[in-house]
């Protein structure tokens, strides 16, 4: 029943694939998927500071309820980042300081949250992975309804059940598990230029021409002295 299941996960990003992608800057692996995929601005990482990367394991529950996320954490195996669609509702938070402290007894890799939580006074000081689009001091309902392993959405981003789910000060992404392999190789090509880059403004040889080649093309007037 639509709102109420329950799934198995079918398919999941190996943990070799999991390590692979983890030193990536985000922002490189997102420029290398056409910056069109984003968990949104609000989705901050509410930790002190640490990487997240992991298994996405998927839940959408109501607004302001986290019956479907404790069972979720009893779902979970070492490795999974237990991603919630909560409608980006800052009613109620959805997690605090018991569930992210039982969620690392059980080898969760972190948790994503478009929706608030509390306890942020010892969330913030660990480093235990936790994006999410706010905080508030009010209490979850644990009623339902909500689903679990179903694809969601955050923001346009869609996470489907098994897809990599990385992290960083900038933000949260998900690779497609379809298109891991692809991604990875041109993210690590693009951090190998970026590198380029820096040693060439490190020794006064950035090759800035692209600038007024754009400009050219675009048929922008530059009035010169």
């Amino acid at each position: 029943m639509i709102g109420l299941q329950i799934l198995a996960r079918t398919r999941c990003i190996d943990a070799g694939r999991v390590d692979a992608f983890r030193n990536l800057p985000v922002a490189n692996v997102s420029d290398c998927m056409t910056r069109m995929s984003a968990g949104g601005a609000r989705l901050r990482p509410m930790h002190q500071g640490g990487r997240l990367a992991g298994a996405a394991l998927t839940v959408k529950t109501r607004p302001g309820d986290n019956l479907m996320i404790h069972q979720a954490l009893q779902m979970a195996v070492p490795g999974d980042v237990i991603v919630v669609d909560g409608g980006g509702d800052l009613t109620n938070a959805l997690i605090g300081e018991l569930m992210t402290t039982y969620a690392q007894t059980r080898g969760v890799a972190g948790f994503v949250i478009n929706g608030a939580i509390r306890d942020l006074d010892v969330i913030g000081n660990g480093t235990f992975p936790v994006y999410a689009a706010g905080v508030t001091h009010r209490g979850p309902y644990k009623d339902g309804p909500g689903e679990i392993n179903v694809p969601i959405a955050i923001d346009g981003m869609v996470v489907e059940p098994g897809d990599l789910i990385l992290g960083d000060a900038d933000g949260v992404l998900s690779v497609p598990l379809h298109a891991a392999d692809a991604i990875l190789a041109a993210a690590r090509a693009k951090v190998e230029a970026e590198q380029k880059t820096l040693q060439d403004i490190a020794a006064g040889q950035l090759d800035t021409s692209w600038i007024e080649a754009t400009l050219r093309r675009i048929g922008c007037v530059v009035e010169t002295k």
